[in-house]
């Protein structure tokens, strides 16, 4: 049987990565205008596509096992430049995006994906054969990798939140690394036929491997590619603005976010009526009407209270953006029938100051917000092109 060619590039897999790069050269240190931003948008997945196209590549000529961490180091330089390059321009608010994005991968790959490549493989070909050998490590190492990353911080009590310790950090770093080192060195070295295909002998039944020239080319490609994924994710120019509303002192907690912030601690107490209905004393089933004193309703984190109460404690968002984050900030809600104002006190300690702020807000015909959450978004949307800006 006569040899199968070994396939060309696509021209698609030419262009767009010499598309991505022009893309990025003209956007970048400007902030694009709406259609600009949408080309970037564009351009960006198909930049990700083409990424991965010659990484296929590459991957194919180099075989496997090497193959499939030729994928798997692309992929995650895709990752990993994309999350940190959004942690680092989202400052502590962003703290918890790699947790998150992690878990999500997690859950799409091991249901999402998984489960569609057995349904489709189970249509197509009735009876889909893999290698139990090869399985069986690479599910281990990942329940045991997600288990210390993802479920182990919320028992951990060194932290408020679910979240680990500086030496806490240190180890678990160096276990992962541990963990997927003895694992790469059984995929490659140790036993490296466990991962292998089935059919490995079977060439027929799959496409030829590029050329060396192919592939070195698409390797230069996929560099490329790399460089404007991650250039165009820090160049889309955009910024989120969080007006102070509610609150006092954000510049303060700003400032000191900048150094190290040991806790943050908000007691928040309003009229009764403005907390009626609320979804956390929906839940719980908590009655507050026609109490006669003061009574403690919430106690948690700055993420639970704006779930349990998110026409009440945007305040709470607020403050843990602009210090330690929505699982490190603490929040205590009272139901106060003596006050008829919306009272926030803020209690910080950090290696800067430690300050209090108490700020009691005249509700507004929104017994829910208070009169001067409006003047604090003007005032805002004033300061964006005011020629003096005062605070931070």
């Amino acid at each position: 049987m006569a040899a199968k060619k070994s396939p060309a590039l696509p021209r698609w897999s030419l262009g767009i990565p010499i598309a991505a790069i022009a893309v990025l050269a003209a956007v970048w240190s400007r902030t694009p205008a709406v259609w600009l931003v949408i080309t970037i948008i564009f351009t960006l997945i198909a930049a990700v596509v083409a990424a991965v196209h010659h990484a296929e590549v590459v991957a194919h000529r180099v075989g496997e096992p090497f193959g499939s961490l030729v994928l798997a180091v692309a992929v995650t330089v895709i990752e990993v430049s994309l999350v940190v390059s959004l942690m680092l321009s989202g400052g502590a608010s962003a703290s918890t995006l790699a947790r998150d994005t992690v878990f999500a991968a997690v859950m799409i790959v091991c249901t999402g994906v998984i489960g569609l490549c057995l349904l489709v493989g189970g249509l197509r070909h009735h009876v889909i054969a893999f290698r139990v050998e090869g399985t069986s490590p690479v599910l281990a190492t990942l329940a045991a990798l997600v288990t210390l990353t993802l479920v182990l911080p919320t028992y951990t009590t060194s932290t408020p939140g679910p979240t680990f310790s500086t030496s806490q950090l240190v180890f678990t770093g160096v276990v992962s690394l541990t963990l997927y080192g003895v694992f790469v060195f059984v995929q490659t070295v140790r036993h490296r036929d466990y991962f292998l295909p089935a059919d490995v002998g079977n060439e027929a039944a799959h496409a030829p491997p590029a050329t060396t020239r192919v592939a070195l080319i698409s390797m230069g490609l996929l560099l490329i590619c790399l460089v404007a994924v991650i250039g165009l994710a820090k160049a889309h120019g955009g910024q989120i603005v969080v007006p102070t509303g509610a609150l006092i002192g954000l510049d303060a907690m700003t400032a000191a976010a900048e150094g190290t912030i040991h806790s943050v601690r908000m007691i928040t107490r309003k009229p009764v009526r403005g907390l009626i209905g609320a979804p956390y004393l929906v839940e719980h089933k908590i009655e507050i009407e026609g109490i006669s004193e003061p009574l403690k309703i919430f106690a948690g984190t700055a993420r639970e209270a704006a779930k349990g109460f998110p026409a009440n404690l945007n305040v709470a968002v607020a403050l843990s953006l602009a210090g330690i984050g929505p699982d490190r900030t603490m929040v205590e809600i009272w139901a106060d029938p003596t006050v008829t104002r919306n009272t926030h006190r803020i209690e910080v300690d950090s290696d800067s100051a430690r300050f209090s702020m108490v700020i009691e807000n005249i509700p507004s015909e929104n017994p829910k917000t208070g009169l001067i959450t409006a003047l604090s978004v003007i005032a805002c949307l004033r300061k964006l092109h005011a020629p003096l800006r005062i605070g931070t």
